[in-house]
């Protein structure tokens, strides 16, 4: 070899061994971060995918006064797949994902096509979140549980569960809106018992930790650690599920007998002021005439009460000394009496004109007598006026629980709004404005005998069944008036209903006490020219032993009539004679000569005669039956036959078609589906009409519509 073949071959070697001591130098250096610091860089690594999560607890439940459910949280799973999990091989995947698309389609009624080309596609995007199905409830999760694929589990079969809860009303929508939702409704309250108790109802979150995925999700750290959840409160009502269902039903069929726009109902304990039931339905948006809960007009419409107020006006003038039941005024015969060119009115009504004592005056709803007292003793001193109505706790807010209360308002005779005018306005219910629920608060002081309570919708707090804090009577005023007053109050009261304007609803049962107003509806551009109403009905039951008070309040009836006694106070007392049939202690408590059957025989529908004779047993109903009804007799018709209700049987034949109008839902499902007929129902209540002929020929699995209507 030559020299220069040495030099060159010395060279390469030199270069060999220097790359080999670069690459040896490497390998150790690596080995040294794998062996030394791998742990370390790990958790670095893992540190920067993990993340601390929020726990949510279990939100408390919302319970009527005897513990049943109005509102509580299911819980829901979220299914997604992990289509990278560790154990989940092609060879599987290929092999079970036919299967489980059709598994899942059968499950939830989709297409098995689209849940495969959905899985398929995100399997060769290497998903690791993929959404298969939300709302599945937990017999459709044990399914899934079941299925190809998923039954292998998470770390072979990328089966991901995800609880939610779902906060769920088992009784509709029945005082849904006392009950209320956990987010802001269109006028930015945080409505009902919800809002008003979010932070009990709650709890308090925890913390965990979990590691996010590539492509989105999350797995759980085994072994992290954690703060628990500590899960919310229930919250105890004051809600009567029973009466709070005859208070909806009762003014949802006098809105549609009136196409009214909107109305609502309170009844509340006289004692305790624990609101029994509170209704508020109004038209929906789309004009269809349904009725839902959307507002609380109980709380937040501020009203001019009309005539109800003239009781407020009466008791100031009785207050201040000024006047005796038993005084007179001169209505004249005109039916009309003029204040600064302002005419008051009686509407010709002839029982309002010429003399009239305050009783007879405040019974039949003078107008002109109210204004004319309150002209006489209160001009040039109307200040002493305002500040009576205030000494009644007339012009304050009540601090209920429940957000959207109104603010009272009466005002004085300093504001810039005061006229000549006002004072004779304010007499009888206009240039004052308040919420149903301060006329109602103020009445059922008049029942209890001066003491005003506030209003309640909550009677206890508990976690777990335990009672972590109980709201007892709270007294907003001990007495609104003398004990004088209060007994005048009452006894005008009782003469509206024995004689005045509401006397259509006078029952020998038991003794009503109250006061109907209309009031007309003034437009903010027009004034009174629109001619719409408020139809008011407020007074408390029995009024020898007062426990229930009841408002009514419907708010533009279109038809059937507009006035306060014809409109609201029909729904008072079907909500009354309820509550008494179905209140023994009451009828208990009451004389012995009130203890009778009802003066004026409720309607029942049609249906199976056992059933029905064991329900009108229990309410001491008085019937009267037909020759040929006897203990055989499976079906009956029901109709009112003076002060009894007469009952006649009803033929039913095998193979014809039955009549089932009159009948309730659960009677006429049960004869025509007995005859394998397929049922289409519309509306609720009891049968208006059938679309097959009563005696036509059963054609097995034919198709037959019932409409259903609540009627009065």
């Amino acid at each position: 070899m030559s020299v220069v073949g040495k030099n060159v071959l010395f060279r390469a070697k030199i270069i060999y061994m220097i790359m080999a001591l670069v690459a040896l130098s490497i390998i150790t250096k690596a080995t040294y971060v794998n062996v030394k610091e791998g742990d370390f860089l790990d958790s670095v690594k893992r540190g920067q995918s993990l993340t601390d999560i929020e726990i949510l607890p279990n939100r408390g439940d919302i319970l009527a006064a005897d513990g049943r459910l109005l509102a509580t949280s299911l819980p829901m799973y979220e299914i997604r797949m992990d289509t990278r999990a560790p154990g989940l091989t092609d060879k599987l995947f290929n092999d079970s994902i036919d299967a489980l698309c059709s598994s899942l389609a059968r499950l939830f009624m989709k297409d098995a096509q689209r849940y495969k080309n959905d899985i398929v596609a995100a399997y060769r995007a290497e998903k690791r979140y993929h959404l298969i199905e939300r709302r599945v409830d937990y017999i459709q999760l044990q399914a899934i549980k079941q299925f190809p694929i998923f039954n292998m589990g998470r770390n072979r079969g990328g089966l991901i569960v995800e609880l939610e809860n779902i906060r769920w009303q088992p009784h509709g929508g029945l005082a849904g809106r006392t009950i209320g939702f956990q987010t802001k409704d269109p006028y930015g309250n945080h409505p009902g018992l919800e809002g008003a108790f979010d932070t009990w109802l709650r709890g308090e979150a925890g913390v965990g930790m979990v590691q996010k995925m590539a492509g989105g999700g999350t797995i759980p750290i085994v072994g992290a650690k954690t703060v628990e959840p500590k899960d919310g409160g229930d919250v105890v009502s004051t809600i009567d599920i029973n009466i709070q269902d005859v208070a909806e039903v009762s003014l949802l069929k006098r809105l549609q007998h009136h196409n009214a726009h909107h109305g609502t109902v309170m009844v509340m304990e006289v004692a305790t002021g624990e609101i029994k039931a509170i209704v508020n339905l109004g038209k929906d948006a789309n004009g269809r005439g349904n009725y839902i809960e959307r507002y609380n007009y109980a709380l937040g419409e501020s009203i001019e009460p009309g005539s109800t107020f003239k009781l407020m006006s009466y008791m100031a003038m009785f207050e201040d000394g000024k006047l005796q039941i038993t005084d007179s005024v001169n209505n004249g015969h005109t039916g009309s009496v003029t204040f600064f060119r302002k005419a008051v009115t009686d509407d010709g009504r002839r029982e309002t004109m010429g003399w009239l004592n305050v009783e007879e005056a405040f019974a039949h709803s003078s107008n002109i007598s109210v204004t004319k007292f309150v002209d006489r003793h209160y001009r040039g001193k109307e200040r002493q006026f305002i500040d009576r109505l205030y000494s009644m706790n007339l012009n304050q807010k009540l601090g209920l629980e429940l957000s959207g209360e109104a603010d009272p308002e009466i005002k004085y005779p300093t504001s810039n709004h005061w006229s000549g005018l006002s004072l004779t306005q304010m007499s009888f219910g206009y240039e004052v404005r308040l919420a149903p629920i301060h006329i109602l608060t103020f009445y059922n002081a008049v029942a209890n005998d001066g003491k005003m309570v506030k209003p309640r919708f909550v009677k206890r707090l508990t976690r777990h069944g335990v009672a972590e804090k109980t709201y007892d009577i709270q007294v907003i005023k001990s007495s609104i008036a003398s004990d004088a007053t209060i007994r005048k109050a009452q006894r005008m009261m009782e003469a509206v209903v024995e004689y005045g304007t509401a006397k259509r609803i006078n029952t020998d049962m038991y003794k009503i006490a109250g006061k109907s107003g209309t009031a007309q509806v003034a437009n903010e551009k027009y004034g009174y020219r629109d001619r719409k109403y408020y139809a008011t009905f407020v007074g408390y039951f029995p009024a020898d032993r007062p426990k229930y008070s009841i408002i009514v309040s419907i708010y533009d009836p279109k038809v059937n009539g507009y006035g306060g006694s014809a409109v609201s106070a029909p729904v008072f007392r079907e909500i009354a004679d309820k509550i008494y049939a179905s209140d023994p202690d009451m009828r208990e408590t009451l004389k012995p000569e009130r203890r009778g059957v009802m003066a004026d025989v409720p309607a029942s529908k049609s249906g199976n005669h056992n059933n029905l004779s064991l329900v009108l047993r229990e309410l001491n109903i008085p019937v009267e039956r037909e020759s040929t009804v006897n203990s055989t007799t499976n079906w009956v018709t029901s109709s009112v036959n003076g002060t009894k209700l007469e009952l006649k049987p009803r033929t039913i034949e095998r193979n014809l078609v039955p009549n089932v109008v009159g009948m309730g839902l659960t009677d006429a499902l049960f004869l025509l589906e007995e005859r394998e007929m397929r049922v289409s129902v519309r509306g609720r209540g009891r049968v208006v009409s059938q679309s097959i002929s009563p005696g036509a020929r059963v054609t097995p699995n034919g198709n037959i519509s019932l409409e259903l209507k609540i009627e009065n």
